[in-house]
């Protein structure tokens, strides 16, 4: 009999007591999470839990300013190319709204950030803009023509250049 994966018998579901960080992280991981639940404190591996922990605040972060530069990208593809307009870019819109919403409202903390990335996460999202659309980047305004509560605002889409 096959054993998918590679598992051998002696494998199991269950992550191994004293998970290797650089081994097996997924098996860490759960290790680390029974420790703490156990109060088990001597079995922590103090140093890449600290580097994890950072990493998760640092992931929430890319994670808002990704999505908005996609929000961004749509706004202006919306804004300036209205013949194109679609069901799809709207779901785009509201989809990356609703998860930077929902990322500010469990990290409160966090409310200001998106203000501080919006004119480098502009300036990116002018230039895909511009190669998404196949307009010339100096069609799109040089700095973000939609104020922040705007781009954030579930009912906000910009009417066509005039």
């Amino acid at each position: 009999m096959s054993r998918p994966l590679g598992l051998s018998p002696e494998s199991s579901a269950l992550p191994r007591a004293g998970a290797d960080y650089a081994e097996d992280y997924f098996a860490w991981t759960q290790d680390q999470v029974a420790a703490l639940k156990a109060g088990r404190h001597d079995r922590l591996d103090l140093e890449n839990l600290a580097e994890e922990v950072g990493d998760l605040g640092r992931s929430v972060k890319r994670e808002i300013a990704s999505r908005l530069n996609v929000l961004l990208v749509h706004l202006l593809k919306w804004r300036f190319q209205p013949a194109f307009r679609s069901s799809s870019w709207t779901g785009t819109i509201t989809e990356q709204r609703g998860q930077i919403l929902d990322d500010l409202d469990e990290s409160p903390s966090l409310r200001p950030y998106p203000a501080a990335r919006l004119g480098r996460e502009y300036a990116v999202a002018r230039l895909k803009a511009a190669g998404e659309t196949g307009m010339p980047e100096a069609a799109f305004p040089p700095d973000c023509p939609f104020a922040l509560a705007d781009i954030l605002d579930r009912n906000f889409f910009p009417e066509a250049e005039a």
